[in-house]
């Protein structure tokens, strides 16, 4: 997508060490200096109060302004708890908006960019948030000070009531105008814990109403504008094709239809709605260049992947003599495993409107990616980044769809937008659909996998030494990011989960290999830990019942230095009844996983039906996410995740044959089905530290969770997913 920039692409750089922490997740949300972005007075605009972060309007309603995208992971909630929290408004008067695209005030302070991913939403912000609601708090008492002549440390404030004695009173609308013309506190004082009143409780979201009863433009796809187009566009079949001839011929004679504009990545159909858009691109006769398309099938890139597991690969990690210690082993113990190509498949697919008027531009979408995706904008669009806006919207779902390093979706809509006006075109609101099937045949997934290992065990079953090989095409390697993220060569995301593993292993040694493919891949929900976990968790389950030991008490001895994952271990083991009998006909697996720096343990307990099909019955689950802002949230999104997990394990994969994918809509792509889903239990650790992030972190367990109970069922460990491919979905 980088040939369609007219300009060269603006740096944003975040450091290699920033985007590790995207896939990785980071600690460091108490590092954070208590400092306020547009620390500059609050404007004052017909008696409101307007901070980077928070607007209290003359009727006194408290607007939080998200610098993140909320996809359905509740983010909007959480940060406009934290504001609540430290305003000590009432509940009932806060609401919340998007932030605009601006790369310096609203940027990930973990990333360095405005974006959203890595779990780092909360985290990133859990400070600063807090510091924008104290130090508008401290603006409102200051007022009031101000004007009634008393000191402000007699001032009291609660649920968005601002008095002193018994006497005086104020709401914040009374006050925001005179708040906005006091100083900003450089240093606002935060409360403690147990001053909290929303922090750490449970309370409904605030887009519970929303997303119940409708709300007409919250959500991109469904935006409309007066003289919008809407344009669809026919993309070669095989990655990697260009087009060759284009007949529109037929195009052009649908009522409706307005331009047919050729584009690098396909051709694209305009017209004044969406039905005769799709309809006019069916009738278009293209012949596509194949030259330098991706032509072989998904089975013949799997067995590529696996021969390269069989040689040597880049280092990744090297930890004691591995091979020296399996090769004295009393056993050794050697797994194949593979993984395929997943599709993110969210329920709103992408979509975005533009207006471009040759001087300036204004985007209407669920941008994950507000700093790379206006960066991307203006360099196609020949414009500086200032002059291109995001109007960000509510996204129903993305899971990492629509954070993209090339921000292919922004690209190719400004370039729809830059042909119309090149072309003297008057400007007009232009909005590209992607339809479902655009969007699962459309590529950008999860990476097909694979996976060899082998493990020496000494004559009393104690792990001697592990040599774990992985082949992957990169994420990475061949975007913006590859020059400060991949590291000689390695790209983390391939390998996360594995080194660095905190089970006690005498000696590792970790190998990559980068395949290479015209198929394009993303980040999926918990990115690498989505098949990394699933082959540390089901290898360590295999290894205990290999020694006859209980894979609770195996992993306990390997996780004695790690206490908070030995401590979600033994709460889940404890909640599920770990060691007393299980219902009849039942069976339990366990696993446990650390990813995005929470710590996740989940115990599945499985039926087999009549047919050989695995019913996932239960699922206990325990997590350190650290501070839980909104216990409701966390279990919500540890749900939303296993259920997302649950469905890849069971039966999702993408295939193709001859180049060409074969699933394209949710008849062949089957998510979960409410009757597929199991009864959940999330049990949150209580912890003082900061958040560590729970939108990705309860995908990885699910799938080894299930496999060991299948293992405990029948004998056997699947090690190549889905689970229908063995007749077990």
């Amino acid at each position: 997508m980088l040939h369609l920039l007219d300009r060269p692409l603006a740096a944003v750089a975040p450091s290699r060490r920033t985007f590790l922490k995207l896939s990785a997740g980071a600690a460091g949300g108490l590092l954070l200096a208590l400092r306020l972005p547009g620390a500059a007075p609050a404007r004052a605009a017909e008696g409101t109060f307007a901070q980077p972060f928070v607007h209290i309007r003359t009727d006194g309603t408290v607007v939080v302004l998200s610098k993140h995208l909320d996809k359905g992971q509740g983010v909007a909630t959480g940060l406009a708890t934290l504001v609540a929290d430290e305003l000590d408004a009432a509940w009932e008067q806060v609401t919340v908006a998007f932030a605009p695209a601006d790369g310096e005030l609203y940027k990930n302070l973990f990333f360095g960019v405005q974006g959203t991913g890595g779990s780092t939403a909360i985290a990133n912000s859990f400070l600063q948030y807090r510091a924008a609601g104290a130090a508008a708090r401290a603006m409102l008492v200051a007022a009031a000070a101000r004007q009634w002549g008393v000191p402000a440390d007699e001032i009291a404030v609660s649920g968005g009531v601002v008095s002193y004695g018994s006497g005086r009173s104020a709401t914040f609308g009374d006050l925001a105008g005179a708040a906005a013309q006091e100083d900003v506190p450089a240093e606002p004082m935060l409360k403690t814990p147990e001053q909290w009143v929303y922090i750490g409780k449970r309370f409904p979201r605030l887009d519970t109403r929303m997303k119940t009863v409708g709300a007409p433009g919250a959500f991109g796809i469904d935006h409309q504008a007066d003289g919008m187009l809407v344009a669809v566009l026919a993309r070669p079949p095989r990655f990697g094709a260009t087009v060759a001839r284009v007949d529109d011929t037929a195009t052009r004679a649908v009522a409706g239809v307005v331009d047919v504009v050729a584009l690098p990545s396909g051709v694209a159909v305009l017209a004044t709605s969406t039905w005769p858009a799709i309809r006019a691109r069916d009738l278009l006769e293209v012949t596509w260049d194949d030259s330098a398309a991706e032509t072989r099938s998904s089975d013949a890139m799997l067995a590529e992947l696996s021969d390269l597991t069989a040689q040597p690969g880049l280092v990744a990690a090297d930890e004691g003599d591995a091979e020296a210690a399996i090769a004295a082993a009393a056993k050794v113990v050697e797994v194949d495993y593979s993984f395929p190509f997943l599709a993110h498949a969210p329920m709103e697919p992408l979509d975005i409107t533009v207006l471009f008027d040759g001087e300036t531009a204004r985007f209407h979408t669920g941008s994950q990616f507000q700093g790379i995706d206006q960066t991307v904008a203006a360099a196609v669009l020949g414009l500086t980044p200032d002059k291109v806006a995001i109007d960000t919207t509510w996204a129903g779902g993305s899971f990492g769809r629509r954070a993209q390093p090339d921000s292919h979706y922004f690209a190719e809509a400004a370039q729809i937008a830059r042909a119309r006006h090149d072309a003297g075109h008057a400007p007009q609101p232009i909005k590209v659909v992607w339809t479902r099937e655009d969007d699962i045949r459309g590529g950008y997934y999860r990476p097909m996998v694979a996976h060899k290992v082998r493990v020496g065990l000494d004559a009393e079953g104690r792990i001697l030494g592990w040599h774990h090989r992985v082949a992957a095409k990169s994420i990475m390697i061949g975007t913006p990011f590859e020059s400060f993220v991949v590291k000689n060569g390695i790209d983390d995301t391939t390998v996360e989960g594995v080194h660095g593993t905190t089970y006690a292993l005498p000696a590792m040694k970790v190998e990559v290999h980068n395949a290479r493919t015209a198929v394009p891949v993303l980040w999926w929900r918990s990115v690498g830990h989505t098949h990394t976990a699933y082959v540390m968790e089901t290898m360590i389950d295999r290894l205990a019942r290999e020694t006859g030991e209980d894979p609770v008490a195996f992993r306990e001895k390997l996780l004695k230095d790690d206490p908070r994952k030995l401590a979600v271990l033994r709460l889940a083991a404890d909640k599920a009844g770990w060691g007393t009998p299980v219902p009849e006909g039942r069976h339990r697996g366990i696993a446990v996983h650390t990813s995005f720096n929470s710590c996740v343990a989940e115990v599945a307990e499985i039926s087999l039906r009549a047919d050989g099909t695995v019913k996932v019955e239960k699922v206990v689950v325990a997590v350190d996410c650290g501070l839980p802002v909104n216990p409701d949230v966390i279990a919500a999104q540890v749900e939303g995740a296993i259920g997302y997990g649950l469905g890849a394990v069971l039966r999702n994969e993408i295939t193709l044959t001859d180049g060409i994918v074969d699933q394209a809509n949710f008849d062949t792509y089957l998510p979960l089905r409410l009757t597929d889903m199991p009864r959940i239990e999330v049990h949150v650790v209580p912890s003082a530290m900061a958040p560590t992030g729970i939108g990705e972190p309860g995908t990885p367990p699910i799938g080894p969770a299930v496999a060991n109970a299948i293992a405990a069922a029948t004998g056997e460990w699947v090690t190549v997913l889905p689970l229908s491919k063995h007749g077990l979905a």
